[in-house]
């Protein structure tokens, strides 16, 4: 790290859970957010101001007016620009050494399985159960730890899986039956904050696991009801019998 480097992130460094190791470790990560919407926006502008090196954008959308009640990397101005380069511009802001790379086309198949495999970590930060799923068949086979994320009307949850660990769940583990691809913001409704808080905690996630501190969200779902602020911790057990984790080890 140069000398501007550890005074942006002198407060980081002097945290001893984190030290210059951790933020070295930071630095040198690649960091694979798919969907620049209400999580991913949030998400990414933290990562960024935290120091992550590469931050890899992928989301094909463009910015609409309904976006701005919660999107909070896009403005007024950005309406009809496409999401990742209004959240690459938003980055620079913050911190212009970060290295943004954004990618315009839906991600599957084998673009997606190899852009998860030359990441560090992958957040999910996608709004459907058909890419959570493919995100975490390429975030198992490949063994990348993945920060996942949802958050819909009042509620809120996260996760990590990350298949370095034998005893870790994957997402199918969780949801073995892909849930109402009808439960979308547009058809259900969101409150602005909620996302902000949920893709806090997918970012704080993230930062745990790139600089090996801490004890991340690995086998545990944490929710929350934002109507009477609970928050819950389920325990979450590996499927011996999940088609997608249970002979990976």
């Amino acid at each position: 790290m140069n000398d501007e480097q550890l005074l942006r992130y002198s407060r980081q460094i002097m945290l001893p859970q984190i030290d210059v190791a951790g933020q070295e470790a930071i630095i040198a990560s690649r960091v694979l957010i798919i969907g620049l919407g209400g999580l991913g926006c949030p998400v990414a502008l933290y990562l960024a101001a935290a120091g992550v090196g590469e931050l890899v954008l992928a989301d094909f959308d463009e910015v609409d007016v309904s976006n701005l009640q919660r999107q909070i990397a896009h403005g007024h101005d950005d309406l009809g620009a496409l999401k990742v380069d209004s959240a690459a511009a938003s980055i620079k802001q913050i911190n212009p050494d970060a290295k943004v790379t954004c990618i315009t086309e839906r991600l599957e198949g084998d673009a997606l399985l190899e852009q998860v495999d030359f990441a560090t970590l992958v957040v999910d930060c996608s709004d459907n159960f058909t890419t959570r799923q493919a995100i975490n068949r390429a975030s198992v086979q490949t063994k990348t730890p993945l920060v996942s994320g949802a958050a819909i009307r009042l509620e809120g949850q996260v996760a990590v899986f990350d298949s370095r660990h034998e005893d870790s769940p994957c997402y199918h583990c969780l949801y073995s039956v892909d849930g109402d691809e009808n439960l979308t913001c547009s058809e259900n409704g969101v409150l602005a904050p909620l996302v902000g808080v949920i893709g806090s905690v997918q970012a704080l996630e993230a930062l745990k696991v790139l600089a090996d501190f801490g004890r991340p969200l690995r086998g545990r779902l944490l929710m929350l009801d934002a109507f009477s602020m609970d928050w819950r911790t389920l325990r979450l057990r590996r499927d011996p019998e999940c088609s997608v984790c249970g002979g990976s080890s």
